[in-house]
């Protein structure tokens, strides 16, 4: 069994390096990034003004699941009633507060949160259009009733906290719930559902490959599975394959959407398991979200590797480590009957 500090920390530490990597070329062409970086591309996380490397709306978003689910639990055990959507919905209300939307469904603000004391969550980092305009609708979307029909891949970047709370098939489908509170097409939640399943079977000690191919059948049971099926497929047979890592990305996408997102992260996890900066290095220098796919490589294989296993300068290096520590271990100890943990999660 791994389920402890290290692995649980390396997820969410390891998804904010990846975000931070890949943001400075997120919007740039493969061509643009090498005339930008030299041959390989980026390969060291720029440090910002305050001198730390700067996450993006993914990790933001990410924070505010793990707030979301830890508050649910709090409420579960105080009270017995416990909707973690309803709870994670709230949070991500709080976070549209962050960036600069006051209208936000008021029983959001009915408990203040701890999170909401830190100043650097209010930077505004290009959030996605799909999760600003679900969100300011004050509607929650779900997999039975859907809010609209996207797949953008702005579900699975922000769902690994529920693969560190939940176990099987319990994680799958509440990593799909939650992304699917703002996206509704399958391959848009779905993919949320396969990278939360994999987060809890790596810290429950899976083998990478193992975790897939239970992840697999699991996502089968699903209607409207095949889109994501098929990328993860190919993903893994690509990664057995000898081709070029930017020839292999690239026959999977360009990670804007939820399939090829996760599709792109598990190529990389799988081909350099043992290699986290390598494989942040190949999930970033593509043409596309390399934010979002170099977020998800990270939080797979930092689930994998643990955090003592983490580049040591890119760990210190990275915005909201702290937070992100923080989270990570009241997400390991779940609920913690202490008058610290209760005033950080004081419910919905």
């Amino acid at each position: 069994m791994k389920r402890n500090e290290d692995y649980f920390r390396g997820c969410l530490i390891g998804g904010a390096i990846g975000d931070a990597l890949g943001a400075p070329v997120e919007f740039l062409r493969h061509a643009e990034i090498e005339r930008r970086y030299g041959r390989g591309g980026i390969r060291e996380l720029e440090p910002g003004p305050s001198g730390k490397a700067k996450i993006t709306d993914d990790t933001q978003m990410t924070i505010f699941t793990a707030e979301g689910i830890l508050r649910a639990a709090a409420r579960g055990n105080r009270r017995g009633i416990c909707h973690p959507p309803t709870a994670v919905f709230y949070a991500y209300q709080r976070w549209l507060l962050t960036q600069g939307y006051p209208e936000v469904e008021q029983n959001a603000l009915a408990n203040k949160s701890w999170l909401l004391n830190v100043k650097e969550l209010f930077a505004i980092r290009a959030p996605g259009n799909t999760c600003l305009s679900a969100l300011k609708s004050r509607k929650m979307g779900s997999m039975a009733e859907p809010i609209n029909n996207s797949k953008g891949c702005g579900g699975v970047m922000r769902v690994a906290p529920a693969g560190l709370f939940y176990c099987g098939e319990d994680a799958f489908r509440m990593g799909a719930e939650f992304a699917a509170l703002t996206h509704g097409h399958p391959s848009g939640y779905l993919s949320a559902g396969v990278l939360a399943y994999l987060v809890a079977a790596l810290i429950g000690g899976a083998e990478l490959e193992a975790a897939i191919e239970q992840a697999l059948v699991i996502l089968g049971s699903y209607a409207g599975h095949d889109e994501c099926t098929q990328a993860l497929e190919q993903a893994v047979a690509l990664a057995r394959e000898d081709c070029p890592d930017l020839e292999a990305v690239t026959r999977l996408g360009e990670g804007w959407v939820g399939e090829e997102t996760l599709a792109i992260a598990v190529y990389c996890a799988l081909k350099y398991r043992n290699d986290f900066k390598k494989a942040l290095i190949v999930a970033v220098n593509h043409s596309g979200d390399s934010d979002s796919t170099g977020a998800v490589t990270g939080n797979i294989l930092g689930a994998y590797l643990g955090l003592s296993r983490l580049p040591a300068g890119w760990v210190e290096k990275v915005e909201l480590k702290e937070v992100l520590l923080q989270l990570a271990d009241d997400l390991l100890t779940g609920y913690e009957d202490s008058e610290s943990w209760q005033e950080r999660y004081p419910g919905y």
